[in-house]
């Protein structure tokens, strides 16, 4: 038999799961008290004991709640490339998505989390890459490597083009966030985006003398 959550808990955990990443971003672990927690969610510091019990044990759950958002888009980005395996991708349209939602999203303070508290919880890194950029990069080259196969994409190594379609899109945005926490702003993530997935075209069209 399911439980069902109390609506009162869920919405309780939404406020202390927001706070905790905005206190830990801010504080790093060490620094970090649930009493701070508890007064940017607006909710008692035993209400935050009730549901997490220690300050480790929220922190996990934030940065795995966190990383729980970005493998849900990674797999929705990956069933769409499965179900169109026989049309090439609209790329320009992948490449503004996945730039707003790595951008825009919280994606950066994610990885600015990740990475603040590596060497105190080295799992949590290896669960967000494996859940998140690497998964993104997985389904990336699977579909270069569809796309170059039915002749949308001239010969190439679909790994390599993975990344150079990533770092195309949204590489300098998402280097500079991760180091100064800077968002971007929406009209430029998807106006670079664009251009970027044009000078990806552009590179790898197939050459129409290979059809000759």
């Amino acid at each position: 038999m399911t439980t069902v959550e109390d609506p009162r808990v869920g919405r309780s955990r939404a406020l202390i799961l927001d706070a905790a990443r905005k206190v830990f971003l801010a504080e790093g672990f060490h620094d970090a008290t649930l009493e701070r927690v508890a007064a940017e969610a607006g909710l008692a510091k035993r209400t935050i004991y009730n549901l997490y019990i220690d300050k480790t044990t929220l922190f996990r759950e934030t940065v795995l709640s966190a990383i729980a958002i970005a493998a849900s888009f990674t797999q929705t980005l990956t069933s769409e490339f499965r179900a169109e395996k026989n049309a090439p991708l609209n790329l320009p349209d992948v490449a503004v998505r996945l730039a707003e939602a790595t951008l825009l999203g919280p994606a950066i303070a994610l990885r600015r989390l990740v990475i603040m508290e590596s060497v105190r919880f080295p799992d949590l890194v290896d669960r967000y890459r494996a859940g998140a950029p690497e998964a993104v990069m997985t389904a990336l080259s699977d579909a270069f490597a569809r796309m170059t196969e039915d002749g949308h994409l001239r010969p190439c190594d679909p790994q390599v083009a993975a990344e150079h379609f990533a770092f195309l899109i949204m590489g300098a945005d998402l280097d500079r966030g991760t180091f100064t926490g800077e968002r971007a702003l929406a009209a430029r993530v998807r106006e670079r985006a664009l251009l970027g997935a044009n000078a990806f075209l552009r590179a790898y069209a197939p050459d129409v003398r290979d059809g000759a």
